[in-house]
């Protein structure tokens, strides 16, 4: 996620809101998938919002390590929070 390095100013806007990060993730893919997936299928809305959910999981995750990360940053004296 970047070491050392000074976060950018994406990763420093995501740190500070992981759960609004991993909620805008989850709603655009649970609304995306059922448009590109078959009509057919009765299982892929429930897929799609199962599907949307754990990604949103996943950059929540992200975004909380980052946020840990760039505490670290700042208790070494790397970086001074600006």
């Amino acid at each position: 996620m970047g070491g050392q390095r000074r976060p950018t100013r994406v990763q420093k806007w995501v740190a500070r809101k992981p759960i609004g990060t991993g909620l805008s993730v989850a709603v655009s893919l649970t609304l995306f998938l059922p448009m590109v997936s078959r009509e057919e299928e009765p299982d892929d809305p429930l897929f799609a919002v199962v599907f949307g959910l754990l990604m949103g999981l996943v950059f929540s995750l992200t975004a909380v390590a980052g946020r840990r990360r760039q505490r670290r940053l700042k208790r070494l004296g790397i970086w001074d929070g600006s």
